[in-house]
């Protein structure tokens, strides 16, 4: 009877075209919202969904993306929620995402560009790295994300101690 429930929630969430249950995003400071990140994200149930390293050096209509770091944030967000559509999600089902950039100077502009993604101020938790190199020349950043569809958490349904 449980999983049936869960499922026709589920069914209805798909069809409704958004979760009614989301991940519970922690409380977070003035520096934290500055920043586009929740210090933590509770979930409780729900599908996990496990997003490889998204880069890439080409845009979905294949226009060399190269080098060209504000490009790829938007081709590798757009592969992220690809991923999630896929699995019955969206962007607003990440909960996790750990950022990789080539050069630090791209730092605050990803933080600006994150926030177009997560209007609504539930950012996911999320480490922001600097590293040496990518794998493939002309990659400027790799996003990996955990996203979580139809959690039993929520803003209004609060699955946190402090309630």
């Amino acid at each position: 009877m449980k999983n049936l429930l869960q499922f026709m929630v589920g069914a209805f969430c798909l069809l409704a075209g958004n979760n009614i249950y989301a991940a519970e995003y922690m409380d977070k400071t003035p520096f934290q919202l500055s920043r586009a990140f929740s210090p933590g994200v509770i979930t409780e149930g729900g599908k996990i969904v496990w997003v490889a390293g998204q880069t890439a050096t080409r845009d979905f209509e294949g226009k060399d993306i190269a080098n060209n770091f504000e490009a790829q944030v938007k081709q590798v967000f757009g592969q992220i929620d690809q991923v999630l559509k896929d699995a019955g999600g969206s962007l607003a089902n990440v909960v996790q995402m750990t950022v990789f950039i080539k050069e630090s100077r791209y730092g605050d502009r990803f933080v600006e560009m994150r926030k177009d993604y997560f209007k609504n101020g539930n950012y996911p938790g999320s480490a922001l790295i600097t590293v040496t190199n990518f794998a493939r020349p002309g990659i400027e950043i790799e996003i990996q994300a955990i996203g979580v569809i139809g959690d039993n958490c929520s803003q209004e349904k609060r699955c946190s101690v402090k309630k």
